[in-house]
């Protein structure tokens, strides 16, 4: 068997104003054939788990690209093409394969592309005919798009959120294809529109029991071979945003079309329950405060640059300075010419720096204060689960009790690991302000003594009932109480 691979995916937050070339891609993740890392990113692990799967199998594995840009705005049409030519190219010149198995996000979208994968997959279809298998794995803030049903044989989409089974999901994507080429399966797709959007945080009840269901129907129902819940991404204003269940099956549509059904209806009755409490800036410092112990964690939920956003908010920051707060570590602030600075300036350097806020309105105000520069990393790296996430050369400052790390490639805060690689002990802080909605969870949980989940100022468009969509369907919950009326 031959079989090619090949990544290509960002998140696209339509309201970000950071716009999108190829060099943010090279920051994150360009890897020309053959250059992938053995570490995958959080969309390439099928490349990396199909080299152990063809080396298992006697197959050979033709790699393509593999693109990951951190999640910002839109992308430059010619950035977008170039990287899609690329791969086609490559795929061209691969031929003849017998399956196509790709890592996808699913929430891209490009200057003049609203649906960049439909469009991506569409090309690959046309190339390799209709009797090649083609298939993807998908993050689930995603848009399930009926161009991209039509064009993949089958679509796994990561069931966990913080997404820690990138890897095993891809696993399960290779073992599907793997029957498949072998003529042991036939999958087949159904989908099912939930007609809402919400966010589905795996970490707590009532979605975590949900996946557990999907986890033992996978194993007990015949015929069935993958379930998978595409979440949806309420920051990407495209025609098809929304949430949908996918149901692949072996062979078996009409058994695959009822259950996506069954289950799609059954999440859209807990519709407005699954997301975790928020509160403002003044009760999250309150309760800061107030707890016995620390670390107390406090998450930036919608400055998260894992939705898009900038990340270099300053609205929680501010609040602590005004109280008058120390004893606290803050993990990131994203402001480039800031950190370049502190590199001119060294390591002890006390200067005059402001910092933060540059991004957007209703993000607070840039911070002036008279700093220690404790410490620079060049091309600094963070953990998240057997991956590594890249937040660019950083700087560690220090005023008034209170130490920040500056940074210049924007990423959410994954993992403790961000503030040690920097030198800071986390164990050792009263407060950690970090900047991520539920990714940081898995890890950050381990060394909490409290979690506090905190919406501050407007960064992210996170409420969909009075979003400014343009292109978005009108006929979802909770744009409309009962789409199904």
């Amino acid at each position: 068997m031959r079989v090619f691979t090949a990544a290509l995916a960002t998140e696209t937050n339509t309201f970000s104003p950071i716009a999108i070339d190829k060099r943010a891609f090279e920051a994150s993740l360009y890897a020309r054939p053959g250059e992938h890392p053995l570490t995958p990113t959080l969309c390439t692990a099928p490349i990396t788990v199909g080299r152990e799967v063809c080396a298992r199998e006697g197959w050979t594995l033709i790699e393509g690209s593999a693109s990951w840009a951190d999640p910002a705005g839109l992308i430059a049409r010619q950035t977008y093409e170039e990287l899609r030519d690329e791969i086609i190219e490559q795929l061209r010149a691969a031929m003849p394969v017998d399956g196509v198995v790709l890592g996808l996000h699913g929430a891209m979208v490009a200057q003049g592309y609203d649906d960049p994968e439909g469009d991506f997959l569409a090309a690959v279809r046309d190339l390799v005919g209709p009797d090649v298998l083609v298939c993807a794995e998908l993050d689930p803030h995603s848009h399930l798009t009926a161009k991209r049903v039509a064009a993949a044989n089958f679509f796994v989409a990561f069931k966990e959120f913080p997404h820690t089974d990138f890897v095993e999901r891809a696993r399960d994507l290779w073992a599907i294809a793997v029957r498949a080429l072998k003529g042991e399966v036939t999958p087949v797709m159904s989908v099912f529109d939930c007609r809402m959007i919400d966010v589905f945080p795996t970490s707590k009840q009532p979605m975590r029991g949900f996946v557990d269901k999907l986890y033992a129907l996978e194993k007990s129902e015949p015929q069935v071979l993958s379930l998978s819940v595409i979440h949806g991404f309420m920051a990407g204003d495209v025609p098809e945003m929304g949430t949908k269940l996918i149901a692949v099956t072996d062979n078996s549509p009409g058994k695959g079309a009822a259950l996506a059904e069954s289950l799609g209806r059954e999440l859209f009755s807990m519709r407005g329950t699954f997301m975790v409490r928020q509160v403002d800036e003044l009760a999250a410092v309150d309760a800061a405060i107030a707890a016995p112990r620390g670390p107390v964690v406090i998450a930036d939920v919608w400055d998260n640059p894992g939705g898009g956003t900038a990340g270099d908010a300053t609205v929680i920051l501010a609040e602590l300075i005004a109280r008058g707060v120390s004893d606290v570590a803050v993990g990131t602030i994203w402001d480039p010419i800031a950190v370049h600075i502190c590199f001119a300036a060294g390591e002890g350097a006390e200067i005059p720096l402001r910092f933060g806020a540059k991004s957007a309105p209703l993000t607070g105000d840039p911070i002036d204060k008279f700093v220690t520069v404790r410490k620079l990393v060049p091309n600094a790296e963070m953990r998240f689960g057997e991956s590594f996430a890249p937040f660019g050369d950083a700087a560690w400052i220090s005023f008034d009790g209170i130490d920040v790390i500056l940074n210049s490639t924007r990423a959410q805060s994954f993992d403790p690991s961000l503030f040690s690689v920097m030198g800071i002990d986390p164990r050792s802080r009263k407060i950690l302000l970090i900047k991520s909605t539920n990714h940081f969870y898995d890890s950050f949980s381990r060394i909490a003594s409290e979690i506090i989940y905190c919406a501050a100022g407007k960064p992210y468009p996170n409420t969909p009932a009075t979003t400014p969509y343009r292109k978005a369907p009108r006929n979802i919950w909770p744009i409309v109480e009962n789409p199904w009326g």
